[in-house]
C-alpha cells in the first residue's frame, strides 16, 4: 500500500478515536480530516467539497425546515397528542406509539419525529405517573426501526444512496459494464421497504416483550433535580374562538396538565369552586389557575384562552414575536404597594402581566387585584427584547426569557399539513413529477412564503453540524477509494471470511459497520464503510448493491450504546438512563437484526451481477 493509503487509514483511525472519546464535534473532526487530505494532495479541492453539492445532503437540509414548520404551526403537537390518546399503561402507550410511528409518521425523518414526540411522551409520563425511562428508549428504538422502511426515514439512507449515485457517475466515466451501473443506481423510495418492514416487525415484537423486563424504573433528570415548586396564580378568559368551549374540564385536558390546578370558574355573577371534572366550559368563563411555569406555557399554546390583562395580545397572528418573561420585583420598584390593575404596567414597561408568584404563599383571588410586594415574581408577555432592555433596570431583581414560549401558529396548521401532503406526493412520484431535492426545497420555500415558519426560524432549524458531517464524509470516502486503502482492507475482510462464501463476507461488513456506528456516528460509519463495501464486491466480482444495503441498515440499526444513534442521545438525559441500560436492551436487538439482514439481503438483492 502506498503512503497515501497509510496516511488516509491513519487519519481515519485518529478521527475514529477522537469521535469515540468525544474530543471534538463530529463535523469538526470530519471536516478537518477532509481538509488535511486535500492539503497533502490525496484528493483535489473539488473532491474535498463535492459533498456540499450532493443532493442527499441538500435534501436533508430542506427536510429540517419542513419539519420545523410543522412544529411551529402546532401540526406536529396535534399529531403527537392524538398518538397516545387514552393509553394509561406503558405497554398501551408503547403499542400506540408503534402504530402511529409506523403509519401516520412513516414519511418523516426519525430524528425529527423524536424531537417532536419527546415532550409529548414525557408529558404523558408525568400525567400518568409513569417513569419516562419506561418509554423513551422504546420511542428512540421504534423510530429508528421505522426509519428503515423508506429511503426518507433517516439521513443515513439518503447519504448511502448519495454515495451510490456518485459511484455510478464515476463508473460511467470509467466505462463500467451496464450490469455494474445498474447495481450502483441510487436507492428507490420504497426499495428497502420489504427488509425494513421485516426488521420493524421483529424489533417491535422484541421491544413489547423485552422493554417491561429490561428497562429500569428510573426518574429523569428533571425529576432527579426536583421539579420547580414555584407556583403562579393566573386568570384565563375563554374567548369565542376557543376550541375548549362545550368540553368538560377533563376532556379539555385541564386536569391532566402536570403541576396545574384549576381553582375556580367565574361565570357572570356565579363562582364555581371547587370545579367538578364534568363541568362544561362556556364562552366568557373566567378560569383561575395555580401552577408551575411549564404548564402555563402549555396553556399559552391553547388558542382562544386569553389572559385577563387588557394589554395581553390574544390574537395568534399578532402574538408572533411575543415571549413569556419572568421578572422579580425589587424593593425600589414603583410597583410595590400597587395592584396590578392600578399599576398601568403596559404603559410603564410595554408588557402584560400573565401570572404572579409569591414565595412560600399560595395566592388567592384575582390576579389584577393582587397588591404587589418586593420579591414577587411576575410572568409577563413581552416583546423579544424585553429581557435585554430591562436586565439592568433597578425596578427588577432578575429578568429572564422562557425558552420555547413563543406562540404556535395554529392558524397555519392545516396549511402546513397540506404542504406536507404535497411533499409526500412529490417524493413518492420520484423523478416523474419533480426531482426529490428540488421538491423538498420547493415545499420548504412555500412554508416560509406562507408564514408557516419565519425566515429566521427556518435558518435556526437547520442542523448545520449534521449537514457538515455528511458533506465532509464524501471527501473521506473518496480518499479511501483513491489511495487504495479501501482495497487493502477489503482484501483482509475477504481473506478472513471469503472461504465461507459471500454471505459470511456480508455478515462481516454488517458487523463492522454496526461496531463503528456504536462508537462514533451513523453517517460517519456509513462514510467509512462504503468504500470498503465497494472494494469487497469488486474483489469478489459480485454486485456491490447487497453490501451497500447492508451498510445502510447497519449504520442505523445500532442500539447498544447511547452514542450509536442521535435519537438515543436525545432520550438519554430525559429518561435518566445509564450507559448500561442501552447495552442491556440494545445488544440482543442488534444481534437479532444482524441475523435477519444477513439472511434476507442476499434474497432481495442477489450477489450476482445481472
Amino acid at each position: 500500500m502506498s503512503w497515501q493509503g497509510w496516511f488516509t487509514l491513519g487519519l481515519v483511525a485518529l478521527v475514529f478515536v477522537a469521535m469515540a472519546k468525544d474530543i471534538a464535534a463530529p463535523d469538526v473532526l470530519l471536516m478537518g480530516a477532509t481538509i488535511m487530505l486535500a492539503i497533502v494532495g490525496i484528493i483535489t479541492p473539488k473532491e474535498a467539497f463535492a459533498g456540499f453539492s450532493n443532493e442527499a445532503m441538500l435534501l436533508v437540509g430542506a427536510l429540517f425546515v419542513v419539519v420545523a414548520a410543522l412544529r411551529e404551526t402546532g401540526a406536529m403537537d396535534a399529531i403527537g397528542a392524538r398518538m397516545l390518546g387514552k393509553a394509561r399503561t406503558p405497554q398501551g402507550a408503547m403499542l400506540r406509539m408503534a402504530a402511529w410511528i409506523n403509519t401516520a409518521l412513516v414519511f418523516l425523518n426519525n430524528t425529527s419525529i423524536v424531537a417532536m414526540l419527546l415532550p409529548v411522551v414525557t408529558d404523558w409520563c408525568r400525567k400518568n405517573r409513569v417513569s419516562p425511562s419506561k418509554l423513551l428508549i422504546p420511542l428512540s428504538f421504534l423510530t429508528v426501526l421505522r426509519g428503515m422502511t423508506t429511503l426518507l426515514g433517516t439521513s443515513t439512507n439518503l447519504v448511502v444512496s448519495g454515495f451510490m449515485k456518485d459511484s455510478e457517475q464515476r463508473a460511467t466515466v470509467d466505462g463500467a459494464a451496464p450490469a455494474m451501473l445498474h447495481a450502483l443506481r441510487p436507492v428507490g423510495l420504497f426499495e428497502i421497504t420489504p427488509l425494513g418492514i421485516a426488521c420493524c416487525v421483529a424489533g417491535t415484537i422484541y421491544m413489547v416483550i423485552a422493554a417491561p423486563r429490561l428497562l429500569p424504573d428510573r426518574k429523569g433528570v428533571m425529576e432527579q433535580m426536583g421539579e420547580s415548586v414555584r407556583e403562579y396564580l393566573l386568570d384565563r378568559v375563554v374567548t369565542p374562538s376557543c376550541r375548549l368551549i362545550g368540553q368538560t374540564v377533563t376532556d379539555a385536558g385541564l386536569r391532566q396538565l402536570p403541576g396545574l390546578y384549576l381553582i375556580e370558574i367565574a361565570r357572570r355573577d356565579k363562582v364555581i369552586a371547587p370545579v367538578n371534572p364534568d363541568e362544561l366550559i362556556r364562552e366568557g368563563d373566567r378560569l383561575t389557575f395555580t401552577g408551575i411555569v411549564d404548564s402555563i406555557v402549555d396553556l399559552e399554546r391553547i388558542p382562544g384562552l386569553a389572559a385577563t390583562d387588557e394589554s395581553y395580545e390574544a390574537d395568534p397572528a399578532r402574538r408572533r414575536g411575543r415571549r413569556l418573561t419572568e421578572a422579580a420585583i425589587s424593593p425600589r420598584s414603583p410597583l410595590v404597594g400597587q395592584t396590578i390593575r392600578a399599576a398601568d404596567f403596559r404603559a410603564l414597561y410595554n408588557a402584560a402581566v400573565v401570572a404572579v408568584h409569591r414565595g412560600g404563599t399560595r395566592l388567592r383571588g384575582r390576579v389584577g387585584d393582587i397588591v404587589l410586594r418586593a420579591g414577587d415574581t411576575l410572568l409577563l408577555q413581552t416583546g423579544p427584547h424585553f429581557a435585554r432592555a430591562h436586565r439592568n433596570n433597578l425596578d427588577f431583581i432578575l429578568v429572564s426569557t422562557l425558552e420555547e414560549s413563543e406562540p404556535v401558529r395554529h392558524d397555519r396548521s392545516l396549511l402546513a399539513l397540506g404542504l406536507l401532503g404535497l411533499l409526500i406526493i412529490l417524493l413518492v412520484s420520484g423523478e416523474n413529477l419533480l426531482n426529490p431535492t428540488i421538491a423538498a426545497f420547493f415545499i420548504a420555500g412555500l412554508m416560509v412564503a406562507t408564514r408557516c415558519i419565519s425566515t429566521s426560524r427556518a435558518r435556526e432549524s437547520v442542523d448545520w453540524q449534521t449537514l457538515i458531517s455528511i458533506a465532509a464524509s464524501f471527501g473521506i470516502g473518496t480518499a479511501l477509494d483513491k489511495s487504495g486503502a479501501a482495497k487493502v482492507i477489503a482484501n483482509l475482510v475477504v481473506n478472513a471470511t471469503g472461504q465461507w462464501g459471500p454471505i459470511a463476507v456480508l455478515a462481516a461488513i454488517y458487523f463492522l459497520t454496526v461496531l463503528f456506528t456504536e462508537l462514533i456516528t451513523n453517517n460517519a460509519a456509513a462514510a467509512l464503510m462504503f468504500p470498503f463495501g465497494l472494494a469487497v464486491a469488486s474483489q469478489m466480482d459480485l454486485s456491490p448493491r447487497p453490501f451497500s444495503i447492508a451498510i445502510m441498515f447497519a449504520a442505523s440499526l445500532a442500539f447498544a450504546t447511547p452514542i450509536g444513534y442521535q435519537t438515543n442521545l436525545m432520550v438519554y438525559a430525559p429518561g435518566g438512563y445509564k450507559f448500561s441500560d442501552f447495552t442491556r436492551i440494545g445488544l440482543p436487538l442488534n444481534i437479532l437484526l444482524w441475523i435477519i439482514c444477513t439472511a434476507l439481503i442476499p434474497i432481495l438483492w442477489p450477489f450476482a451481477l445481472k
